[in-house]
C-alpha cells in the first residue's frame, strides 16, 4: 500500500491543498466533486471499496464494528454504515465512512481514514448530489445537529443518547456555507438546527459564514470546552458535552437581545454607583459620573482644563476603589506627577523650584506612591492604535476603573491621512467601543474650533457645535462639559473664575451652567464659588 507524502494544489479544481501525493507516484484530490486521480505503481484498492469509473454505486466489504479507540459503539457505527478493516495482528487500521446520493439513496462515495497515519482520502464519486454524512438515516424529527466531520457526528450521536439526528459536512469547515446552502431546505424542515463545529478558528469562521442563513429562532450554536466532539468523547466528558449541547442558546443576530434576558444586565447596572465630582454644582446637574461613561471636557486655551483634570484624578483616588490610568500627552511624566502631588499638597509645587526633594516625598507617597496610578510614557508613540491598546491594558490588566486621556487633538495630529474629521470619527468610535468593552469611566479632553465671533478666551459661551473636528465627539460622549472664562476681564475675580457648563447630559438630560471654579494662586487649586457676576449659586 502506498504511503501519504504531502498535500499539493489540484490541477483540476485549483484547490490549494486538496491533492494528496503518495510515495508510489499516485495522487488523489479530496475536494468535494473533483475526484481527480492518478494511479501509482502500487495497488491502492486495498481499501476494500470498489468503485466504478463512471460513478456507479460502491460496494463496501469492510466490517461493521465498534471502534474502542474512539469510544464508538457498534450500534452507532451500524447506524452510519461505518465499516473497519483489520490488519494482520487484529488491529483496526482503516475506517470507511459511506456517502449516499440524496435522490437515489445509493452509496456513491466513501472517505477512508488510515488510523496510523491519520490520512483521509476519498473513493467513488463525491458529487454535489451527495448529502451530508449520515443524512440517509435521518427522519426529520425535532433536532438535527450538524458537525464538521464524520467522527464528530458519530461522537455526538453517541453522547446524546442515540436519540437525535446528527450529520456532518462532506468537506469540513472550508466549504460549510456551500454545503449548508445546498441542503438548507432539508435542514429547515427540523424544528431546531444545532451547529457543533470545532472550537478552533476555521470552525468558528465557518459558523460566521452559515449562521445567518437560517430562519429566525431556528439555530443553536454549541460552545465546546475542547476542540471537537470526538475529543470530548475520547476524554469521557460526556456529561460536559451534553450540558453544552442542551444549554446552547438560540442564535440572535448581533445587537438583538430578548427582553427576558435583560434582568441580569439591569441588576448589574443598578449595582454600579455614581461617583461624585469634587464640585457640588456639577453633581447637581449630572448626579456624578459612572463607569461605562465617556465624559468629554472641552474649552478654549488656558481655561484650566489641566487643573480640572488633576483635581478630578486626585478626587478619584480618595473616593474610588480600583486604579486610575492617566495619559497626559502634552507633558512628561515628571510634570504630570508634580501636578497630581500639588493637589495633595494644596500648593503649586511646580512653581516651587527650590523646594527640597525630601519635602516632596510625603505628597508623592500619598498619591503616585500608593501604587494606584498608572501613567503613560508617550514620547514618540501617540498613534491611535497604540493609545487604544494602552487604555485597554490599563483597564483589563491593571484594574484601572477610570482613565483620563488628555487630549484628543494630539492623537489626531499623529495620523497620516490628514483628514481630521475622519480621524476623529474613527478614534471616537473605537473609544466608545472600548468603554463598552471594558466598563471603564473615560475622561477625554478635547479642544474647540476657533470662534467666529467673540473668542472663547474672552468669555464666549461654548456650544456643542464648536467641538473641534467632528460631530462624533458630541454624539458618542455620554456627558460633555465645557469651561468658559474671560481671561481679559478687568475684574480679577471674574478673570480667575471659570464657568463650568454641561453641554450634553445623557444621564439626566439636564444642561446649562453647573458651577463656578475660582483659581487660587496661593494653593493652585480650583475652589467652587458663587457666580462672580450675579452672586448666585448653582
Amino acid at each position: 500500500m502506498a504511503n501519504f507524502v504531502k498535500h499539493e494544489g489540484c490541477p483540476k479544481c485549483n484547490s490549494s491543498d486538496a491533492l494528496a501525493i503518495y510515495d508510489d507516484g499516485g495522487a488523489h484530490c479530496f475536494s468535494a466533486g473533483c475526484n481527480y486521480h492518478i494511479n501509482g505503481n502500487s495497488n491502492m484498492d486495498n481499501t476494500q471499496i470498489n468503485s466504478t469509473t463512471n460513478g456507479g454505486p460502491l460496494v463496501m466489504n469492510g466490517t461493521v464494528s465498534a471502534i474502542p479507540q474512539r469510544r464508538l459503539s457498534q450500534e452507532t457505527c451500524s447506524r452510519y454504515g461505518i465499516t473497519v478493516e483489520y490488519n494482520a495482528t487484529g488491529e483496526i487500521h482503516k475506517h470507511f465512512y459511506p456517502y449516499y446520493n440524496v435522490d437515489t439513496g445509493e452509496v456513491v462515495a466513501a472517505k477512508v481514514r488510515e488510523v496510523k497515519t491519520k490520512n483521509f482520502y476519498c473513493t467513488g464519486t463525491m458529487s454535489n448530489e451527495v448529502g451530508f454524512f449520515g443524512q440517509h438515516q435521518c427522519s426529520t424529527n425535532k433536532y438535527i445537529t450538524l458537525c464538521e466531520g464524520e467522527l464528530d457526528a458519530a461522537s455526538v450521536y453517541e453522547m446524546t443518547g442515540k436519540k437525535w439526528d446528527v450529520v456532518s459536512l462532506r468537506s469540513g469547515a472550508s466549504n460549510a456555507a456551500k454545503e449548508v446552502k445546498e441542503q438548507l431546505e432539508w435542514l429547515e424542515s427540523y424544528e431546531t438546527v444545532v451547529l457543533c463545529f470545532d472550537a478552533d478558528k476555521p470552525g468558528q469562521d465557518a459558523i460566521d459564514q452559515v449562521k445567518d442563513l437560517f430562519s429566525p429562532n431556528k439555530l443553536k450554536i454549541v460552545k465546546l470546552p475542547l476542540k471537537d466532539a470526538s475529543e470530548m468523547l475520547m476524554a469521557n466528558k460526556v456529561r460536559e458535552f451534553t450540558q453544552a449541547w442542551w444549554n446552547a442558546k438560540v442564535y440572535q443576530p448581533d445587537g438583538i437581545v430578548p427582553g427576558v434576558e435583560t434582568w441580569e444586565r439591569l441588576v448589574e447596572k443598578r449595582a454600579v454607583k455614581s461617583v461624585p465630582y469634587p464640585w457640588e454644582g456639577l453633581n447637581h446637574l449630572t448626579r456624578g459620573h459612572r463607569p461605562h461613561e465617556l465624559v468629554t471636557i472641552t474649552s478654549g486655551s488656558g481655561m484650566g482644563k489641566s487643573q480640572f483634570i488633576r483635581e478630578l484624578e486626585f478626587d478619584l483616588l480618595k473616593r474610588c476603589e480600583g486604579n486610575i490610568g492617566v495619559l497626559a500627552l502634552e507633558e512628561d511624566l515628571a510634570r504630570t506627577t508634580l501636578g497630581i502631588m500639588s493637589v495633595a499638597a494644596n500648593r503649586p509645587l511646580h512653581l516651587e523650584e527650590d523646594t527640597p526633594v525630601e519635602e516632596l516625598k510625603p505628597y508623592w507617597e500619598s498619591t503616585l506612591g500608593t501604587g494606584r496610578y498608572y501613567l503613560f510614557d508617550h514620547w514618540g508613540s501617540t498613534s491611535s492604535d497604540n493609545l487604544l491598546a494602552r487604555v485597554r491594558y490599563m483597564a483589563k490588566a491593571l484594574d484601572c476603573r477610570f482613565v483620563v486621556l488628555d487630549h484628543l487633538s494630539i492623537v489626531v495630529s499623529s495620523q497620516e491621512n490628514g483628514d481630521e474629521r475622519k480621524a476623529i470619527d474613527e478614534i471616537m468610535t473605537k473609544l466608545r467601543t472600548l468603554v463598552a468593552e471594558t466598563g471603564i469611566g473615560l475622561f477625554l479632553v478635547s479642544h474647540l474650533r476657533r470662534s467666529q465671533g467673540r473668542a472663547h478666551e474672552d468669555g464666549a459661551q461654548i456650544s456643542l457645535g464648536e467641538l473641534r473636528g467632528s460631530q462624533a465627539i458630541a454624539q458618542l460622549s455620554d456627558i460633555v462639559i465645557g469651561m468658559e472664562r474671560d481671561q481679559q476681564h478687568e475684574n480679577e475675580s471674574i478673570r480667575n473664575t471659570t464657568t463650568v457648563r454641561v453641554l450634553k447630559n445623557r444621564y439626566t438630560g439636564e444642561t446649562g451652567p453647573a458651577c463656578w471654579l475660582h483659581y487660587d494662586r496661593a494653593t493652585g487649586r480650583l475652589e467652587e464659588v458663587a457666580n462672580p457676576q450675579t452672586g448666585d449659586d448653582f
